[in-house]
């Protein structure tokens, strides 16, 4: 319909109610339409005198609002937030490491297991710098002042008692003293990244504690079995064994890791998922003949990433740190 015919269209009202009447030249006198925008404002109707406008099918169109999108599912969320960080994890691993479900291609540069040429000096070095990380976690699970994290006390899968069993045994067996920790070392610079995760991002500091745990128990005994059969003549160390089934200690855990995220928003859940990048360019620098992590963020190797405080924005659109989102389960 042109703007011609549009001119010849009269309402009728004959037959409404004053009430009807009302409201109809109200909606005829909103403000001008283009003839674009007016056809598709109102729907019209037909009658045996030819066309014409009726206030019964008038209706304003251009206030409907459209239905909110469904967030989408993320990859496992359906079988809990642990599936979701596991699945993250794995995509980060080369298809050699997991050739199901490892998602980058191996480096150039990163020489396959077969090829490593550790030294028992270097593979102590990795146990003492090991020692320091596991010791930083369990600190924080029992500190009094992050009680957020009790949770995670005592939960069988500590490390710390087993390694410094090991390092003894290298200097009892081998004749080997450990060497001191440099601050700069990489363990002393992830032990002060994980201290301040837990104060100030508790969602990134429950990625790091989740990596570090359950890629020891998978990957990291790999590691710990090529190292007993090229340096310890098949030696297996207190590091690579657990008191209890290993499997049922890590499901009490996952199980406690799907609980605490229960109470956290969608943005925590996703900065936690965002943190594991991190965590493997971290734990491959304290383990560093065992990486073969690329990083993609830019930061160069050798380098550490500085911790910047993520911010939310509220109800009111200010910009808060997210250390501050309430949750409404403990951690």
């Amino acid at each position: 319909m042109d703007l011609l015919s549009l001119s010849k269209c009269r309402p009728t009202f004959a037959h409404a109610s004053p009430q009807k009447q009302a409201g109809a030249r109200s909606a005829i006198q909103a403000p001008r339409l283009s003839s674009k925008s007016f056809h598709s404002s109102f729907t019209w109707g037909k009658s045996q005198y030819g066309r014409r406008c009726t206030a019964s099918k008038l209706q304003i169109l251009a206030t409907a609002t459209e239905p909110e999108k469904k967030e989408r599912k993320r990859p496992g969320e359906a079988k809990g937030f642990v599936e979701e960080m596991r699945f993250v994890a794995m995509k980060l691993h080369t298809k050699e490491q997991a050739p199901k479900e490892g998602g980058r291609e191996t480096p150039a540069e990163a020489k396959p297991m077969a090829q490593w040429q550790p030294t028992t000096e270097g593979y102590l070095n990795f146990l003492v710098q090991s020692k320091l990380v596991y010791e930083t976690m369990e600190e924080i699970v029992t500190n009094e002042e992050l009680a957020i994290y009790k949770d995670f006390q005592n939960t069988g899968l500590e490390r710390s008692a087993a390694l410094e069993k090991d390092i003894a045994w290298f200097k009892e067996t081998q004749g080997l003293e450990p060497k001191e920790i440099a601050p700069d070392s990489a363990a002393a610079e992830y032990s002060t990244l994980l201290k301040q995760l837990a104060k100030e991002d508790p969602p990134a500091f429950i990625c790091h504690f989740y990596n570090t745990y359950f890629a020891h128990s998978a990957g990291g005994r790999m590691i710990g079995k090529k190292m007993s059969e090229m340096l310890l003549d098949g030696e297996t160390l207190e590091f690579y064994q657990w008191e209890g089934e290993l499997s049922e200690l890590l499901e009490a855990v996952r199980a406690k890791l799907n609980t605490t995220a229960e109470g956290w928003t969608r943005e925590q859940k996703d900065v936690c998922l965002e943190e594991t990048e991190k965590a493997f360019q971290y734990s491959g620098q304290v383990c560093p003949f065992a990486s073969s992590i690329k990083s993609t963020t830019g930061v160069p190797e050798g380098k550490y990433v500085q911790f910047k405080e993520r911010t939310f924005e509220d109800r009111a659109g200010v910009a808060k740190p997210l250390s501050l989102m309430k949750t409404s389960a403990p951690l």
